[in-house]
This record gives C-alpha cells, sequence and structure tokens, in this order.
C-alpha cells in the first residue's frame, strides 16, 4: 500500500535531488471513489480505499447538521488524539471561498463573514459555531464497527478512515498540508 522509495529523501535512492522528491506530501479525497491518496506531485505515494464520508454526501456548499461533506481545498490545521475517534486532522474549514458563497446566498450574515474573514486575516483558525457547521477533518474510527466503515458512509461531514489507516496517514502529514476534497 506505501510505496516506500516515494518518501526517501533522493540521495537515499541514489540518484540525483528532483523536484518530484522535493514536492510536499498533499492528500486527494476523491468522495466517489471513497478513496484517499497521499500525493507528491502528480505522483501517488499512498492509498487508501473504503473511506467513509459524510452520511448525506459531498457538496460544494454545506450547512450546519446537513451531514455533508464540503468540497474544496484545505489544509490540515491540527492532529491530536481523540478518545472517540483515535486521531483527529482538522480542517481549516470553514474557508473563505465556503463564507463567501455562503455570505452571497445569505446561508449567512454579515456578521459571520467577518468573523470568518477576520480569523483568516488574522491567520487563526475559522469559528467553528456558524450556520456552515465546523469541526471537521479525518478520523478514525475508534471503537466503532469496521464492518460499519467499510460499508456506509456514516460520518457527519468528516473523512473516516480505519484506526491503521488514520495511523499511518499522521505519520507522513503535518500541520499545514494540502488536502483537496474532490
Amino acid at each position: 500500500m506505501l510505496t516506500t522509495a516515494a518518501l526517501l529523501p533522493p540521495l537515499a535512492l541514489g540518484g540525483e535531488e528532483s523536484a518530484a522528491h522535493t514536492d510536499p506530501l498533499w492528500l486527494l479525497i476523491d468522495t466517489s471513489a471513497l478513496t484517499l491518496a497521499v500525493m507528491r506531485g502528480d505522483a501517488e505515494v499512498a492509498r487508501y480505499d473504503n473511506i467513509a464520508i459524510g452520511s448525506g454526501g459531498a457538496a460544494a456548499d454545506k450547512r450546519l447538521g446537513d451531514e455533508r461533506t464540503p468540497l474544496g481545498e484545505f489544509h490540515i490545521s491540527e492532529i491530536r488524539p481523540s478518545d472517540r475517534f483515535l486521531l483527529f486532522l482538522a480542517l481549516d474549514y470553514p474557508t473563505l471561498k465556503h463564507a463567501e458563497r455562503a455570505w452571497g446566498d445569505g446561508r449567512i450574515d454579515e456578521r459571520t463573514w467577518q468573523r470568518i474573514r477576520l480569523a483568516w486575516t488574522n491567520g487563526g483558525p475559522p469559528p467553528q459555531d456558524t450556520a456552515l457547521g465546523g469541526h471537521l477533518g479525518i478520523h478514525g474510527i475508534g471503537a466503532g464497527d469496521p464492518e460499519i466503515q467499510a460499508t456506509i458512509n456514516w460520518t457527519n461531514g468528516c473523512i473516516a478512515l480505519t484506526n491503521a489507516q488514520v495511523t499511518e496517514l499522521a505519520g507522513l502529514v503535518t500541520v499545514g498540508t494540502r488536502v483537496s476534497i474532490r
């Protein structure tokens, strides 16, 4: 599952340093195929199949309680242990793009838009208590049923992996890793 050569420094491979080996890792989450790929440039380094997404599917525009996984470009903002899910890799949702669309179509008011904008301008985490939802990330299943994980989309909007998968993934990424959810 894991291509070790792609993770080694270029000189350890016996070749010359190339851009492919200095590109940062990033994550590509395919909500249709239910896969999470660890990428370096355009090359797949690792792949996790049978991920779970929100029970409401995926959508460009998320609302609090709709159980949808938001589509877009994010970054890992925190990696921490979780009593419920083993590990939690928090995402910086809602982004400015999500907030701009929500303000434009009336899902949030100007005060909420300003709170989100100010957080992003100041480099802080976006507020997690808005009508757009929050507390989204990538996590394990903890003591959950692996059979459910393998067969249905069950989260409130997060991306769920098995405990083994999320443990391996947490060893590959850092705070700031780009996450593309499509």
